[in-house]
């Protein structure tokens, strides 16, 4: 069974040890940078919530949720203000293929609808245009593409319930 563990002083080091293919390296963050630009951005009062993906007590991946717009996020997409993103979601390379990306989505949504920083409209993520594994997997759980761009990076919105 897969599930969300927030990340914590005990499962911090095996995260940490998660990674992709080579090939993958440039279209998201290692987890420890992940994780230190979430200490950052909650030390600057910004709601982050960092967790690591199980299969059953297997860490597999890793997920960063956030809420609104950043203190140190000028060039942030329109949608960002008070709406919540999949900031970071990563499938370990051993993991990879067998429907754990789907699934760590689709908990990702179901906590991002407990609403934990408020009510939102939107979820909101983004991507390198030429990722297409992460524009099958968005799309499969329901996000569509918008205009807008974070960076050079494909913005898809779904709405919440």
């Amino acid at each position: 069974m897969l599930k969300l563990k927030k990340i914590n002083r005990n499962n911090v080091g095996e995260i940490l040890k998660l990674e992709v293919f080579d090939n993958q390296k440039s279209f998201v963050a290692t987890n420890n940078i992940s994780i230190i630009e979430a200490y950052i951005a909650i030390t600057e009062n910004n709601h982050v919530f960092t967790f690591g993906i199980y299969k059953d007590d297997t860490p597999i991946g890793f997920l960063m949720i956030g809420y609104d717009v950043n203190s140190d996020d000028e060039d942030a997409p329109k949608i960002a203000k008070g709406n919540y993103n999949i900031w970071r979601l990563m499938i370990d390379k051993k993991f990879q293929g067998k429907g754990f990306g789907k699934k760590a989505m689709e908990l990702a949504l179901e906590f991002v609808n407990t609403f934990p920083c408020g009510i939102a409209k939107y979820c909101w993520l983004s991507y390198e245009s030429d990722n297409d594994v992460a524009r099958e997997l968005y799309k499969s759980v329901r996000f569509v593409e918008t205009d807008e761009k974070d960076g050079d990076e494909i913005v898809a919105i779904v709405e919440l319930y």
